[in-house]
């Protein structure tokens, strides 16, 4: 669902990459920093085509993933891995559509059922085949109490998962639930067998169990602080998308400098989530820097509504008084766009395109004003009051992010304490309300996870898991469940779009940029799309010689 923790869930230069044997579609931009060279940039859908099979692919990985468990998976680090490894019932297209997989169908019979055709003959890495009751035994993790699925949010409204068929599952739900089936595309939707999991327990997913699912990798082993590597699935059921290296490793180098180095030198093949420094550094590397689509906005949490930013006024002045265009050049060199709403067109594809366009047009802008805003936290009685914003030594953003806040605070009044923590004490405010305890503000870019902005605003209902402010506008609620249970993607994009701008006008969280999702690839590979999809889709497997 961060660039960073996301549990629980310049001048325009009109200039692209010259690339040979990419395709290249989308709108470009670029932008500078001072005394450094620009940044061209342009949206590649799908690179060209392997030339080959490869022996071995190395991959950096900014960090360790927490765990190959998919009812945790929940964060790029660990689905950027299982995405290779383990399928869902459906599969989510580098464009962001659904097609069968695990599922060779899908059915809505009634209001509040899904009743999904198991696809025949498909092994899991062990060489047994995938029943029912696989589907079944996997499902049901997500609403067992006692496992904590990060992904419960998307199985909230079952009632029960039952067998109904030799090769068919059925869902029940307590109401329509539109947001169910697209939610079977990601780690919701993966399926692993029943008897791996009831062998493993509590120690499936971790370094010393691995996986056993049916994509076209299999895992082979996890040596804690070092690397994850897997192999090419010999029985693999879709030629499609078999795998076309021998061996992919993923290293984790958690040093941003060290693995631009890495990259340089031609050590790993690729990265994703690339620092726009990083990118910088690496134009003219041999390998390419690709920009792919992407879902994800950087946006602060708005932590605490009983505190000075309970007030929509203080909420809306700090997001005027932030020089966002200058955020974006300090952090992404001017690649991507300031935003004033919490999604990007990407995910609105279903959606009826006139409503589509007012949900970004018909809405209040929040232009860089400091005496606007100091005015309006006069006018709040905010002034002096103090504001404490969580940070930590993740990536180049929090530093930008936090600094450019602090000195937005304080031009108009407020005072902004910065807290700096470790980046496991920052995954843990996604996760531990007691961890959220007296702090404001924390910095995310927040991603979704199926093809409906609808994902994004369910989660700021009264009550909601990821609602970390506790913001409650019962307007905003009647819409977001009225949506839900609206099946008709048209009717239900106009429902979301009011509710985006309803939340566009309170600031439960302050949208600050969105950028596309830049990556590296090595002179040796190619056949990937850079899309973000690449956290649900076996990307990994598409890679072979150029």
């Amino acid at each position: 669902m961060f660039t960073t923790p996301k549990r629980r869930r310049g001048a325009a230069l009109i200039a692209g990459l010259t690339i040979a044997g990419l395709t290249l579609t989308g709108c470009s931009g670029g932008g500078s920093s001072a005394g450094s060279a620009p940044l061209d940039w342009e949206i590649t859908d799908q690179t060209a085509a392997p030339s080959g099979d490869i022996d071995q692919i190395t991959w950096a990985s900014y960090a360790e993933p927490f765990s190959l468990d998919y009812a945790y998976a929940f964060d790029y680090s660990d689905n950027q891995v299982l995405a290779n490894v383990c399928e869902s019932l459906l599969r989510l297209n580098p464009d962001f559509t659904l097609e069968p997989a695990l599922a060779e169908s899908f059915a809505n019979p009634t209001p509040t059922t899904w009743v999904y055709q198991i696809r025949d003959g498909v092994k899991f890495h062990d060489g047994t085949v995938m029943t029912a009751a696989d589907v079944v035994a996997s499902m049901q993790r997500h609403i067992t109490p006692e496992l904590g699925s990060s992904w419960f949010s998307v199985y909230q409204n079952v009632a029960s998962i039952e067998q109904t068929g030799a090769r068919e599952v059925t869902v029940t739900t307590t109401i329509p639930d539109s947001q169910f089936n697209l939610g079977m595309g990601g780690s919701a939707g993966v399926i692993e067998s029943a008897a791996t999991l009831a062998e493993a327990g509590a120690d499936y997913g971790n370094s010393s169990t691995g996986v056993n699912c049916t994509g076209p990798m299999q895992f082979d082993s996890w040596k804690s602080g070092e690397k994850i590597s897997l192999s090419r699935f010999a029985d693999y059921w879709n030629p499609e998308l078999a795998a076309k290296s021998e061996r992919f490793d993923f290293v984790f180098m958690t040093d941003a400098t060290a693995r631009s180095n890495a990259l340089k030198s031609g050590e790993v093949d690729g990265t994703w989530l690339l620092p726009m420094d990083a990118a910088q550094n690496l134009q003219g590397a041999g390998g390419d820097v690709l920009y792919g689509m992407n879902t994800a906005v950087s946006n602060l949490i708005v932590s605490d509504m009983t505190g000075p930013l309970g007030d929509v006024r203080v909420r809306r002045a700090l997001l005027m008084a932030l020089d966002r265009p200058g955020i974006l050049e300090a952090m992404n060199k001017g690649v991507g766009e300031v935003t004033d709403v919490l999604t990007t067109p990407s995910v609105w594809g279903d959606a009826d395109p006139t409503v589509a366009d007012a949900a970004f047009t018909e809405i209040e802008s929040y232009p860089h004003d400091v005496e606007a805003a100091k005015a309006l936290v006069e006018e709040a009685g905010a002034t002096g009051a103090s504001v404490k914003l969580v940070t930590a030594p993740i990536n180049q953003d929090f530093a930008v992010v936090s600094q450019a806040t602090a000195a937005a605070g304080k031009s108009i009044g407020l005072d902004v304490q910065i807290e700096t923590v470790t980046p496991a004490a920052y995954t843990t405010l996604f996760a531990d309300p007691d961890a959220r305890a007296g702090v404001d503000l924390f910095y995310t870019q927040w991603y979704l996870s199926s093809p409906d902005p609808l994902e994004m605003y369910s989660v700021l209902r009264t009550g909601e898991f990821s609602n970390y402010g506790n913001w409650s506008n019962p307007e905003y609620d009647a819409l977001v469940t009225e949506a839900v249970s609206t099946m008709d993607p048209r009717a239900r994009s106009e429902l979301t779009a009011q509710a985006q701008q309803l939340a566009n006008a309170e600031l439960p969280w302050l949208p600050l940029v969105t950028a596309p999702n830049a990556m590296y690839l090595g002179e040796r590979v190619t056949g990937l799309s850079p899309s973000i999809n690449f956290l649900y889709y076996p990307w990994a497997a598409t890679l072979g010689a150029r």
